[in-house]
Formats: structure tokens, sequence, C-alpha cells
């Protein structure tokens, strides 16, 4: 215990340094979970360099901190399950480090295409052959080209007080320590990984498909005129949707595996810094399956994009629009399913009460939020989160923060650019919010 404090102080006296040259921020100072994203290179499609681009070129999303690394694709083909993999994964407590035991229940859902029964398997081996958990934490450490660690990532999303935290060393106080505890519950423990396959589906053959069926229902009729009407009738639906695309976005999501005893032998057995490199820590850490991955579960969203309802733009704008608003709709579906996953936002106002999210993150109107105070508790010298209430979307009243195309011009774009909400009082700028079920 000794060594971990030493080192946890050391690491101290480095945020307080980094805090300390840290200028004053205007917006609301709130940790926020950690995301990187991974695409698999899925089988060809049509438009697939242009989808691969949009995805690729999508702005992140605002409410997690960018914890991307190098690894940012990969094909499954290349990390196919042999039989004993298969089997070792059949019974709970097995497998792949400390993957959740439901994860082969989860694995035998399926979703569109012959791989995704075992996909989050997959996925997992991926993750163990290639280190992606200890690349995740190498990050949050500030790991250099010698194997040295640092702070600064940390005291940076952490917003620690610098003077709080020399008064804390200076007297000793277990605050000081404590601080380090409190940046692994909110700052390294809510690192995901989302993990998304892309593909558009051709409308024509679908559409056509759909015609057949109505034509030769049709072709049954007695009645001349009600048989020509329902022929016009199904050949104007095949035109009207036989242009574009189905877009179809599946996301797999996995959370770093991190708690006290990890975080201890992390501190006792693996970190260093520039004063003092060991290079068999180097190679204990490079080595080590200390960290893992835990998967969280699935979400898929699909989006219907036909071309004729879609003035103005061409095609690469059409699919560049409907890609980047496929992969946030399966976010926001993801965020309302898992806990663990859901973001706080700061409320703009509080009266009226107002905040910057909508219809991306699935506002429909009605939603409920639970309002949290951030306050300094006073025994911990840790922040938490007191809960002043609930409140609800108002149905009118909700922004289209939505990705826009290149093609729209300002007067295309929603007058509202915040989200309101009724319910509650006493409210102010700075609160957070959080969506309840």
């Amino acid at each position: 215990m000794k060594l971990i404090y030493s080192t946890l102080l050391l690491m101290l006296v480095t945020c307080v340094s980094v805090a300390q040259k840290k200028e004053a921020v205007s917006d609301v100072q709130y940790r926020r979970s950690s995301l990187h994203r991974i695409l698999l290179e899925s089988e060809s499609f049509p438009k697939k360099d242009a989808v691969m681009d949009s995805y690729n070129s999508a702005p992140f999303p605002e409410k997690y901190n960018n914890h991307e690394i190098a690894e940012k694709s990969f094909n499954p083909l290349d990390y196919l399950l042999t039989n004993e993999e298969k089997a070792a994964n059949s019974e709970p407590k097995t497998g792949f480090g400390n993957m959740a035991s439901g994860i082969a229940k989860n694995a035998k859902e399926g979703i569109v295409d012959s791989l995704a029964n075992d996909m989050p398997l997959i996925i997992s081996k991926y993750f163990k052959e290639n280190n992606i958990a200890n690349k995740l934490v190498a990050k949050w450490y500030d790991r250099k080209t010698d194997g040295s660690f640092g702070m600064n990532l940390i005291c940076e999303r952490g917003y620690y007080n610098a003077s709080e935290m020399e008064a804390n060393i200076a007297k000793g106080s277990a605050r000081g320590t404590s601080v380090l505890a409190d940046a692994g519950v909110e700052l390294i423990k809510n690192t995901f990984v989302a993990v998304s396959k892309m593909n558009f589906v051709s409308n024509e053959p679908i559409a056509a498909s759909i015609r057949e069926v109505a034509l030769a229902s049709a072709n049954e009729m007695s009645i001349p005129m009600v048989r020509k009407k329902a022929i016009d009738v199904a050949n104007k639906i095949y035109e009207k949707t036989k242009e574009g695309y189905l877009v179809m976005t599946t996301s797999y999501l996995y959370q770093l595996d991190w708690n006290e005893s990890i975080e201890n032998t992390f501190y006792n057995d693996l970190y260093m810094d520039q004063s003092n490199i060991d290079i068999a820590k180097v190679d204990a850490f490079d080595k080590s399956d200390l960290f893992q991955m835990k998967y969280i579960g699935k979400e898929h969203s699909n989006n219907l994009v036909t071309f004729s309802l879609k003035e103005n733009r061409t095609e690469e704008q059409v699919i560049n629009l409907a890609t980047v608003r496929n992969v946030d709709k399966v976010y926001a579906k993801l965020q309302k399913k898992y806990d663990v996953f859901k973001t706080k936002t700061p409320l703009y106002s509080g009266f009226p009460i107002t905040a910057k999210i909508g219809m991306k993150e699935g506002l429909e109107g009605g939603e409920k939020f639970e309002v949290f105070e951030q306050v300094l508790d006073s025994k911990t010298g840790l922040t938490k989160y007191v809960s002043k209430g609930n409140i609800s979307v108002e149905t009118d009243k909700v922004w289209d923060n939505r990705f826009i195309a290149t093609s729209e011009t300002d007067s295309e774009k929603s007058e509202i650019n915040v989200t309101s909400f009724k319910g509650g009082k006493n409210f102010y700028s700075g609160m957070l919010i959080r969506q309840i079920k």
C-alpha cells in the first residue's frame, strides 16, 4: 500500500502542474464517458466507398471524449472462431478473459448475415489478439515510446482542482489518493468501444419483389376496373420506391473492465514514469492480460432512402446524410437501452428549462430526464451527483440537431436550437440531466 500511495502521490503532483496551466473555460465542466469507434470491413455492397467515406468523415459524438486509437477497422473473416472456441464459449464463466457470462446467449440472437450469431465472440477475439484494452489504458496514461506513463489526459478530463489537491497532498490527507480512485470510476471505467457493421441494400430488387406479389394478387381480381386500379397502384409504388437504398447499421457495444483490484495491480506492477524506466515493466504491460473488454450488447438501425424524395441533393450527399444519421440513430438506441452508456448533458438554461440535445439523440417528445446537481462531498473530497427532480421533453419543442447535408441552406434548418422541457423548478444552467426509462 505504501508503494501505491507513493505512486499516486507522484501522479497527483503531475495533475497539479497540469491543472495550474489549464485556462478557464466558459462551458460547463463535467466528466464524460470516453468512446473509441471501430468499423467492420464487411463484404462488398452498393456504393461501399461512399458509405465508408461518410462514416470516416462523420463528426465525432460530442457527448463523449474522443478516445480513439490507431485500430479503427478490421475484417471479421480474419478472426473466425474455431470449433474449440465456439465450444469453450457455450458455457458461462469460460472463454476470452472477463467477458460477460451472457455473451453466448446474446450472440445467438442473430441480425442480418451469416456471421451475426458469432459476431460478439469474433470481436472479442480481435480485441484479445490485438491488445485493444491495453491500448485504451495506454492512451489514458499518456504512454510514451519508452513505455513510461503520465497523467496529463486524466487531469485534463477530470477537471481536478489544483489548489485542493495541493492542500490534500501537503497535509497527507486520504483525499489525495481518493482522487485517482474517483478518476478510475468516472473516467477510466466509463471507456467504451462501439464496433459497427454497415450495409446498403439496393431498393430495386425489394421493390420489384413487392410489385410481383401485388401484381399476382391484382390479376386474380375478377372485376376489370378494380384489377386495373390495383395494378396501377402496384406500379406507382414500385416507381416511387425502386430508387435508393436501405441503409443498415448494427453496433456492438463493449466496455473496458476496470475496478479497484485492476487499478491497484496496474499501479503496483506496471506503472512507471520517465524518471524510473524499467524494461521489464515495459514488456510486462505489452504482454499483460490484466485488461479486458466486457460485452454490453448491440442495437441495429435501418433507414430507407429514396432519391425521388430528396430534391436538390446529389446521390453522394444522400448517402452521406443517410449514413451519418443512421449511425447517430443506433448510438441513441444503445444509450436508451443500456444505462451504463447513457450520457449526461448540461442544462442550457433553467428558466425556461432547455438543453442542447434533440432529434439526433432520439428525442421525439415526452421523454423523461432526471436532473442532477454536481457537488463536492466534504468528507471525501470527491464529486457526487445529487438528484434534484425530473423533467420531460415538450412535444412541440424538440431541436432538430441531426446531421445536415452540405446542400441544405440555413433557411432549411430548424429555427429551434435547443430542446425545451417542462416540470420541476429552481433549476439552473449547468445542472446535468440524464434520460430515464
